[in-house]
């Protein structure tokens, strides 16, 4: 079922075939070019400026690529929703957008699905007829999962004439550049999975939060499995945080945490730390760890033959359930947003768009792939709302409550204030055959921590990220 394979310590390969339906050629040109990018050296440590991939993307495309209008043709609610001002003169030219993800070394297990996901939304959206009626030219950077990259990768984009940009995976990586942006006045957008918090203007955040995700995983994992928890997460901001937030709902549901350790990105051997868990013998292990090295620890603790249950906040993200054998994944609990497996009419046909363009053997489409999908739909269907490239008429537009978009995995609805998405979340358990069986929905969980603490429409000089 699988075409991931393991180039080198921790880090996934995905074969991409190339988009070859109904002569889409300059995406195969894109793709070509982004999978060539996908075969260097991921241990780059230099601070040169990433490669750059900038080519207009056809305006044909799979026929089944939902509109990037969402629930209606103008990308918000029929209901209460202002009439569209009148658009810009059309000049012909396209409407230069980037992209900045780790589409190569150790976290390309997340930035591979990320940029596939870049490339088929802006193809959908072109197909569409583009926005404010002119194609999207993509320029997509790798920041090679390097630190460094990713700053050289935010200077370089404020230098390009862009209207938006969609960047980052780590929250570190967020940190880094999403000062360069809205000094920039670049309109940016993190469609990922985080610790929650974040309150700017100039920043939209599509991924599920702390007080979406967790609220339902630790409560489920203290009463299906007990109160004795222990904590493994990544050492650095997400992490952290996101521990303090596990210490958070496991009080809350009777829980307690009975041991913590935090791990830097590159560490790859757990036996010290899983014999540490199995002295300590708790209900259940929290695993809040991190890319390509910190997969190993599933494969490590089942070789020991640990009965000890796992619920996680990141696994499977990473396609971990492809690149691991059934004996050191099945089981584990997770909940996301969305899970390739759910059954309804959009995803059965975001599925077969996905197929179509990258083929049937793709590994598994991710929950972090569904982000960016909307981020780049919802941002579509805010310009065409707008009638104007003009970033103070997006933001009012991105902030007016009319913004939503019928995702693959339910309807989704930007929060004005907050800036975060409004979204449905699924608790699901690892199969032996390379995916999920989800256990039970959760529909319109608010970012009620976000919405509690920040209000960009009340305080637009917001600039921080609050923590629980």
């Amino acid at each position: 079922m699988s075409s991931a394979i393991m180039s080198s310590p921790g880090t996934i390969e995905h074969r991409r075939p190339r988009l070859a339906r109904r002569g889409l050629v300059a995406v195969v040109l894109a793709l070509g070019l982004f999978a060539a990018g996908c075969g260097a050296d991921g241990d780059d440590d230099t601070a040169s400026a990433p490669a750059a991939t900038a080519a207009p993307v056809a305006t044909s495309a799979p026929d089944t690529s939902p509109s990037p209008a969402g629930a209606d043709s103008e990308g918000v609610d029929s209901e209460g929703a202002p009439e569209p001002t009148q658009p810009e003169s059309e000049t012909g030219e396209p409407i230069r957008v980037g992209s900045l993800l780790d589409e190569t070394g150790p976290l390309n297990i997340y930035g591979t699905p990320m940029a596939d996901a870049t490339r088929l939304a802006v193809a959908s959206i072109n197909a569409a007829g583009g926005v404010l009626g002119r194609q999207l030219e993509l320029v997509a950077l790798d920041s090679k999962s390097d630190q460094n990259e990713y700053i050289a990768g935010a200077d370089r984009l404020v230098a390009e004439d862009l209207a938006v940009v969609h960047a980052g995976i780590t929250s570190a990586s967020r940190e880094a550049i999403r000062p360069t942006f809205g000094e920039a006045e670049l309109l940016y957008f993190y469609n990922v999975l985080y610790e929650g918090g974040v309150c700017e203007r100039n920043t939209f955040v599509t991924g599920v939060v702390p007080t979406q995700q967790l609220q339902v995983l630790i409560p489920w994992a203290v009463e299906n499995y007990g109160p004795r928890l222990y904590v493994l997460a990544a050492d650095y901001n997400y992490g952290q945080i996101s521990a303090d937030w596990v210490r958070r709902y496991a009080a809350e549901a009777g829980g307690e945490i009975v041991g913590e350790d935090f791990f830097p990105l590159d560490v790859a051997e757990f036996g010290t730390t899983i014999s540490e868990v199995q002295r300590a013998a708790p209900d259940a292990v929290v695993s809040i760890l991190v890319g390509g090295a910190h997969m190993s620890f599933y494969s490590q603790y089942a070789a020991t033959g640990a009965e000890i249950p796992i619920v996680s906040t990141t696994f499977g993200l990473g396609s971990e359930q492809v690149a691991l054998d059934a004996a050191s994944s099945e089981g584990i609990i997770v909940a996301y947003p969305y899970f390739e497996e759910i059954d309804t009419p959009a995803n059965a046909e975001f599925t077969a768009a996905w197929h179509e363009a990258y083929g049937g053997d793709y590994p598994y489409i991710t929950d972090l792939a569904v982000y960016v999908w909307e981020g780049w739909h919802l941002w579509a269907a805010a310009v065409n709302a707008a009638g104007t490239l003009d970033r103070e008429a997006v933001i009012a537009q991105l902030q007016s409550g009319n913004v939503s978009f019928d995702s693959p995995k339910g309807t989704v609805a930007l929060d004005g204030p907050s800036h975060h998405l409004v979204q449905p979340v699924s608790l699901a358990r690892a199969n032996a055959d390379n995916g999920f069986d989800v256990i039970e929905t959760f529909a319109n969980i608010p970012p009620s921590f976000e919405q509690e603490s920040c209000d960009l429409i009340a305080n637009p000089g917001t600039n921080e990220q609050f923590t629980p």
